[in-house]
Parts: C-alpha cells; structure tokens; sequence
C-alpha cells in the first residue's frame, strides 16, 4: 500500500487494564482503539450523520498486523484513511502510531458495509457519505467500479 497522508488522528489515552502480565498492551485492547479512531472519523468526516440506528455500516472484514509492542507511558494514536469506496461498501486503512517517535506499532484495513438493520440487508453506500469521504480525503480516485 502507497504511503497515506493520514488527515485524521485521534491520540489514545492507555489505562491500567489495557496491559496484561507482559507489561504490555494485549492484543485484544488494539480494536477498541480502532473503534475509536472509526467513531471519530464518521463524526468529523459526516457531521449530519443520521442517528438513526437502522441504517448504517457494520464491519464485515478486519485485519490487524501486530508490529511492534505498546508499553505504559507511550504517547499513542490512531490514525484513520478511507482508502477505497465500492458501491455497497468501502475500505479503512487505520493504523496505531507511537506520535513521539512516529513508530507504527499495529495496522489494521476494515471493510464496512453499508446495512440496514430492519430488513438486514446490505444497501449502498449514500452519495452524501461517498462525497464526503472523496471531499475529506482530498482524492477523487476513491471510489472503484463495482
């Protein structure tokens, strides 16, 4: 994957029960943060967003790369792309970075799909999202034929 100009960051606050017998964080606590750095982005990038809870997106695919260990007194963050946008779906690269040394201690791609929870069934992604995701992103190549 191309180098990102990642334009949306959300630093992690590390708390007690994120490290485990190694003294470091266990790898379960990294998709919390990446839930955060999700969150986020949607609240930045789509402001208007709907609150209405039967329309939205949901995770249909992640991967995690551990790379490197996060130990207490780290300073950390995750960082959130929206790297590809399909019709019914759209790709996230995000990755969790040490911002004092600029160390990637994990990357983690998601695919979320578009979903609508009364019929359960997938549905396209709205061109208000689509447009501003490209918008936020500064890249008018995101979007791929389906």
């Amino acid at each position: 994957m191309e180098r990102l100009n990642f334009k949306h960051t959300v630093p992690i606050q590390l708390r007690f029960n994120d490290f485990d017998a190694l003294g470091h964080v266990n790898n379960s606590v990294y998709f919390s943060f990446y839930d955060l750095g999700k969150t986020t982005y949607f609240k930045d990038v789509i402001p208007n967003m709907s609150s209405n809870k039967e329309v939205g997106v949901v995770i249909a695919n992640i991967q995690v790369n551990f790379i490197l260990p996060v130990y207490p007194n780290e300073n950390v963050a995750v960082q959130t792309a929206v790297v590809e946008i399909g019709n019914k779906s759209f790709k996230l690269f995000q990755q969790l970075i040490d911002v004092d040394t600029n160390e990637v201690k994990c990357i983690c791609q998601t695919v979320m799909v578009g979903f609508d929870a009364k019929t359960k069934a997938t549905r396209t992604i709205s061109d208000e999202w689509k447009k501003a995701m490209i918008d936020f992103e500064g890249r008018g190549d995101l979007v791929k034929a389906v």
